[in-house]
């Protein structure tokens, strides 16, 4: 159950209108790695988390409707920004505010133009309506929602998902020297911060993590490391220990020549026999507990999602 404030949970402010910068700002609205994508992300991954991480649910829960309210903020400082342009634009041309922003009458229809030409749809076709679109007018789209119905990839997504959302706030940032749209961006960069270390310790506490998914890496490939460009280049990526597995890394110099050698990685190499038996018991194992993990939290008999508790 949703219950609305209508205070924003950061006093969003701007000096003046800017009607080039809201249409910029479009992309923490409606673009893929804005707000409405997070929150949609995070609320749909949270279903599938309900059995059997309660707790991941519930944090899952709290950072999405986090993120509505940051789509909130976005959204009132975007219609801040277009203070005396919503209406008629000519009119808004003329206006007092727009004045203090813009010098003469050719500079004024220049950032008018400017703004219309970024994105026509933003003026023309919203009326300077805030609608999720990116800067560009192109509509928010489901496909920029992860949610693999495995909880430690979804975590590992949102990872990735709070770090590219950073960048984005670090590079809008760049075109504005509003101090209070600094602000206000500078608030919303750092609860990326603050959501990727919420999602890090997430998946620290789900115990094995690694590898994504139930089945086991096949041993027979899972340390090497093909060559496949002109040059060498060596780092902890392809030589010394793999990290957090106890294998080396094999370095293939001449992946051609060893592929042809191997009839195509079929010709199997000797003492691998062991290897592969541990990891079938391996899969085995994790596919029975990961099964029994889900079916154990199920409720019995009728299916109920809350336990309403009779408020005294």
């Amino acid at each position: 159950m949703f219950h609305h404030v209508k205070d924003l949970q950061f006093n969003a402010r701007v000096s003046r209108p800017d009607p080039r910068f809201a249409n910029l700002l479009l992309e923490q609205f409606g673009g893929e790695n804005g707000e409405l994508a997070a929150a949609m992300q995070y609320f749909t991954q949270a279903f599938g988390a309900k059995q059997p991480h309660p707790d991941k649910y519930d944090m899952l829960m709290d950072i999405a409707t986090e993120e509505f309210s940051h789509l909130e903020i976005v959204g009132a400082t975007i219609q801040m920004l277009l203070k005396g342009v919503n209406g008629e634009l000519k009119n808004a041309a003329d206006s007092s505010e727009i004045m203090q922003v813009m010098d003469g009458k050719a500079v004024k229809e220049n950032i008018i133009h400017q703004a219309l030409a970024a994105n026509p749809q933003f003026c023309i076709i919203t009326g300077g309506g805030v609608t999720p679109r990116n800067s560009q007018g192109i509509p928010w789209c489901a496909s920029y929602v992860n949610s693999n119905g495995d909880l430690t990839v979804d975590l590992r997504t949102n990872l990735a998902s709070e770090s590219r959302a950073k960048l984005v706030y670090e590079h809008l940032m760049k075109f504005t020297d509003d101090p209070y749209i600094h602000e206000t961006l500078s608030f919303l960069m750092t609860r990326e911060v603050t959501h990727y270390k919420m999602f890090e310790a997430a998946l620290e506490s789900i115990q094995p993590n690694f590898p994504p998914g139930v089945l086991a890496a096949d041993p027979r490939y899972v340390q090497k490391v093909f060559n496949m460009s002109k040059g060498t280049v060596r780092g902890p990526w392809n030589e010394g220990e793999i990290p957090g597995m106890g294998k080396n890394w094999e370095y293939i110099e001449e992946p051609v020549g060893y592929v042809n050698e191997s009839d195509g990685l079929s010709i199997q190499e000797k003492g691998m026999e062991k290897p592969l038996a541990d990891a079938e018991k391996l899969n085995k194992k994790m596919s029975e507990e990961k099964s029994e993990e889900v079916k154990s939290t199920e409720p019995k008999g009728v299916a109920q999602w809350c336990d309403y508790e009779a408020v005294v």
